[in-house]
């Protein structure tokens, strides 16, 4: 526990992100299970500079979808070692939307931002969190 006194704002905005890292991983999920049970739902654009097939982007994200999720759910346990996941695979998550763009465009760069979201919310105010 920090020296200072925990803001009410800093613990809401752990709780928001820990609530959006379980949504990005149920959606992640989703989307990797799009592309590994329906091959053709996804078209991967020619020419691209990232040559990974439907599959593979599949596999990388239900894998990143699971990861975040069950950080997510560890986060609202209160365990500690999950700001630290859950800021990795916040991470690991808005890049591999970055290469999802030409893919599925709206989509990638609204994962992005919450996955931005979830790393400030808790790096700056994880620490204030109630162990």
């Amino acid at each position: 526990m920090s020296q200072h006194e925990e803001s009410g704002w800093a613990y809401g905005g752990i709780f928001f992100a820990s609530i959006m890292m379980i949504v990005l991983g149920f959606f992640g999920a989703i989307e990797g299970l799009a592309a590994l049970l329906k091959n053709d739902f996804y078209v991967v654009t020619k020419n691209y500079f990232v040559t990974v097939n439907v599959t593979g982007w599949g596999w990388i994200h239900l894998i990143l979808g699971v990861l975040i999720g069950l950080a997510g759910i560890a986060l609202l346990a209160g365990q500690t070692w999950a700001r630290v996941v859950g800021i990795i695979a916040a991470g690991l998550i808005a890049i591999a939307n970055f290469f999802f763009i030409p893919i599925y465009p709206l989509w990638s760069i609204i994962i992005i931002a919450l996955a931005a979201w979830v790393i400030w919310a808790l790096a700056a105010h994880g620490a204030d969190m109630k162990d």
